[in-house]
């Protein structure tokens, strides 16, 4: 998502890849208001904001894409360089840490 600011006709003046004063809405990535303002704008600053938050988006495409890869053994795990396996390793650690909350935050519905 990219938040956008507006002017007071509702048009699109700037974007961010975070909230900003002035700018609480966020819109798709894919929305064709988005990719029309970032089209026709020449700030770069609004196309790295749209970039950022689309790479947010792409990172677990490609987490997903490379453990499809290892799973379907077109790759080993041990192909990847060092740095890339480190990474994937951690990130895996923390969404299984983050599963683990959910899971004990949703097991006892009668606590709450």
């Amino acid at each position: 998502m990219a938040y956008v600011k507006r002017d007071e006709q509702g048009n699109i003046i700037e974007v961010f890849d975070a909230a900003q004063n002035g700018a609480e809405e966020y819109l798709s990535i894919e929305s064709a208001e988005l990719i029309a303002f970032l089209k026709q704008s020449d700030d770069p600053d609004a196309a790295r904001a749209a970039l950022s938050v689309s790479d947010l988006s792409l990172v677990r495409v490609l987490e997903d894409l490379i453990h499809t890869l290892i799973d379907k053994e077109v790759i080993l795990f041990t192909d990847l360089p060092p740095a890339a396996r480190e990474k994937l390793a951690n990130r895996e650690k923390i969404r299984g840490q983050l599963n683990d909350l959910d899971n004990l935050m949703g097991d006892d519905q009668g606590i709450l």
